[in-house]
């Protein structure tokens, strides 16, 4: 079973709903997209891994030359949205604009075609399902935003990939990784989930999704890797899930890759009818 490794290419800085962060600062921020995304291409090139990064429209601009040595070390790359908003903040005619601007922002720099998205903070849920239409009738054919998690997602989405009907057509929806632990779903391939847990317990939960016929979905985002975060005050959630048990993550994160077996979203794995 072929797993799927992701990165969501963006700033540490871009949070969603922390004023203090709002894109308004983002040009006065001490930028570490580079330093941090290329650490992420030296992980991947040792483990030989090839993964799909999601890209965040504005760092497209501002960093061309990033983009393009993801793209020439083979990795596939989709959309992040343009601004790293909320689905359902932005709403139907917001979010078009913003995932147009994300396409153009990806073809100036060399991406000829854009057909994977996800959503920051994993925000097509029940308040945005209308979301999918838009996608399917941009072109594109794969959603990796769902997470069977309550949190941010819903437990009663499918935690293996499937196909969702739109009217424009049905897009496959590629879900994150996540386990039953203490009695409640946890994220367990992404975010403070995965950094908590030690790569055994990683192993295990993929193994146990591979077991079932589904592939486990891990994503890393370039700013957890950093040697030297910046720090600054959050409230306590984003907090949590922006600091928590950073040290010593990249290692525990090389043993994780170096267990499993992980491809890209290029080739996309089949989808399983919904159950």
């Amino acid at each position: 079973m072929r797993n799927v490794f992701t990165i969501d290419l963006e700033e540490w800085f871009h949070l969603c709903g922390v004023p203090s962060l709002g894109r308004d600062h983002w040009d006065a921020l001490p930028s570490r997209v580079e330093i941090t995304t290329r650490r992420v291409l030296d992980l991947l090139d040792a483990t030989g891994v090839t993964a799909t990064f999601f890209v965040v429209g504005w760092v497209a601009e501002r960093y061309p030359r990033l983009v393009e040595e993801v793209r020439r070390a083979g990795h596939h790359i989709g959309s992040h949205g343009y601004a790293h908003q909320r689905v359902y903040d932005l709403g139907p005619d917001e979010f078009l604009r913003d995932l147009r601007a994300s396409v153009r922002a990806l073809r100036d720099v060399g991406v000829e075609q854009v057909r994977a998205f996800r959503a920051p903070e994993w925000s097509i849920n029940s308040r945005s399902l209308w979301a999918l239409d838009t996608l399917a009738s941009e072109g594109f054919t794969l959603d990796a935003s769902m997470a069977p998690l309550k949190i941010v997602g819903d437990l009663s989405y499918p935690r293996y990939p499937h196909m969702r009907p739109t009217r424009s057509g049905p897009i496959l929806e590629v879900p994150p990784l996540v386990a039953d632990r203490f009695g409640h779903v946890m994220p367990q391939g992404w975010g403070w989930g995965l950094r908590m847990s030690s790569p055994r317990r990683v192993l295990r939960a993929i193994e146990a999704e591979n077991r079932r016929g589904w592939p486990a979905v891990v994503t890393l985002h370039p700013w957890e890797i950093d040697d030297d975060p910046p720090r600054v005050a959050l409230p306590m959630a984003p907090h949590f899930a922006h600091y928590f048990r950073l040290t010593g993550f990249l290692n525990r994160l090389r043993l994780v890759m170096a267990g499993a077996e992980f491809g890209s979203l290029e080739s996309p794995p089949n989808p399983r009818e919904v159950r």
